[in-house]
């Protein structure tokens, strides 16, 4: 693959990462879903609908330092060409498909990153990496899980005190309301954090072929482009991962349910303004089992949580691996 791009294989590329985001509403949006589900508020039809719209109009309510993050944060931009992302979307595609089939609630984010740094180093090695924006997502990896679960946890202590006087009819009925409010935080969340990652690849690639001037930016068209797509991924639901977010680590009550998904919320809330692609898979498994944990931590089936953390310390270099091998494929064929 050349370093230039005839602007048919360049369209090509940039569908290429859109499947990826449309893949990426498939894979993590049905996180968005998963509580408001298991706690009967919605229908998952009605669910994945709500979800798709506030997943879409995110753009309105973030700027992109995620976008830029990944863009220029993660690999160094000199060094990205299309077959360093093609091997990136290639590695990221590949775990996503594996995981999605196997109901495991892995992170998409990470596996991007994976894939960026696998293809990246197979190029340039290992100083190809920008040690800085690698190590800061890598950091929270760790830490929005348990943000998620210390803000859950506060919240479920700090609610579950305020409704004392009331009766559980009443309780019950107030969060159905409230978590409306609370799914469509998250779902903002989402959309704001997760879309912003296929923006900084496409607007890479434009980058790269001399599309976008001297100056590295996100073209509006891109903007809109990849959060159409990770709604219409949302559309389609993923329905394996919201059975195992939504009731195979927890059982969720109303109160619960936006107790988890406000502490998701004000997580992604956090890391999207500093510019950090987290999991939104991390944050609100973080978040579900800090509410579980606050009823007792029977409450919570450790051995699904466990599986969970096994598949999120495996997605970057399983990502970065079959990155790296599509790279080197790619040579042989170009």
């Amino acid at each position: 693959m050349d370093a230039t791009l005839a602007l048919p294989l360049l369209i090509g590329l940039i569908a290429v990462a859109l499947a990826f985001d449309f893949l990426n509403g498939l894979h993590d949006a049905a996180n968005s879903i998963a509580t408001i589900v298991s706690t009967r508020v919605l229908s998952p039809q009605y669910a994945v609908m709500w979800a798709a719209f506030f997943n879409f109009i995110a753009f309105l309510f973030f700027g992109l330092h995620v976008a830029q993050t990944i863009g220029k944060g993660i690999v160094e931009a000199s060094i990205i060409d299309p077959r360093v992302v093609f091997g990136a979307l290639s590695g990221a595609i590949v775990w996503n498909v594996v995981t999605w089939l196997g109901g495991i609630p892995s992170s998409s984010s990470h596996a991007l990153v994976g894939g960026l740094v696998g293809a990246g180093v197979a190029k340039a090695g290992v100083s190809a990496v920008v040690m800085s924006g690698f190590m800061k997502t890598a950091f929270a990896i760790v830490l929005s899980p348990l943000v998620g679960f210390t803000l859950a946890l506060v919240l479920m202590v700090v609610v579950s005190w305020v409704g004392r006087p009331f009766t559980p009819f009443a309780i019950d009925k107030s969060f159905r309301s409230l978590q409306f409010v609370s799914a469509s935080l998250y779902s903002l969340g989402h959309g704001g954090n997760d879309a912003q990652k296929t923006m900084g690849i496409i607007a890479v690639l434009l980058y790269s072929q001399g599309h976008l001037g001297e100056t590295f930016h996100v073209p509006f068209w891109v903007v809109i482009t990849c959060q159409a797509a990770m709604g219409l991924g949302t559309l389609f639901g993923g329905w394996r991962i919201v059975h195992t977010m939504g009731s195979k680590i927890t059982r969720l009550t109303p109160m619960q349910g936006f107790c988890a998904e406000t502490g998701g919320a004000i997580t992604l809330f956090m890391a999207t303004g500093l510019g950090i692609p987290v999991s939104t898979t991390h944050t609100i498994t973080g978040s579900i089992i800090g509410v579980g944990s606050a009823r007792r931590t029977s409450a919570v089936r450790w051995n699904i949580a466990s599986g969970i953390v096994v598949a999120w310390v495996v997605t970057i270099p399983a990502s970065a691996a079959i990155a790296a091998a599509t790279w080197w494929l790619v040579g042989l064929f170009a």
